[in-house]
């Protein structure tokens, strides 16, 4: 069992070492105007997600491969990835409902808890200033 974190983490690694690298590639070829790299990691992460979870299902891809790569490489790359796969697998198993709700949540959910957070900061460093 501990093997299978281990390979988690090596895996999630090599996905933050990617997803940093491709950030400041990004950001070195289209400028810092816009989050080109988040979107190219979220776009890239989630096409590789899908393939990964295709072999798993395949059975081309075993368990450890699905931890190193899957979990792991492209956890740390993008957890939107997990998010876009899981949304469409609601969408295929006929749980629309649940899928809309599922993407609107954590869209709204996210968006709210970082303006929160920010708002908090905000107020803190004011008491404190």
């Amino acid at each position: 069992m501990l093997i299978n974190f281990l390979w988690v983490a090596l895996g999630g690694a090599l996905g933050a070492m990617a997803r940093y690298a491709m950030v400041l590639g990004a950001a070195a070829m289209f400028g810092k105007t816009f989050p080109f790299g988040t979107l190219i990691v979220n776009i890239v992460g989630s096409f590789l997600l899908a393939l990964v979870f295709l072999g798993q299902q395949q059975g081309s891809v075993n368990e450890t491969t699905w931890l190193l790569l899957g979990v792991g490489v492209l956890g740390a790359f993008t957890t939107f990835s997990t998010f876009s796969l899981e949304v469409v697998l609601l969408v295929q198993t006929g749980e629309l409902f649940k899928a809309i709700a599922y993407a609107s949540l954590n869209v709204i959910c996210c968006i709210a808890a970082v303006a929160l957070a920010l708002g908090l900061k905000s107020y803190f460093l004011s008491m404190w200033n």
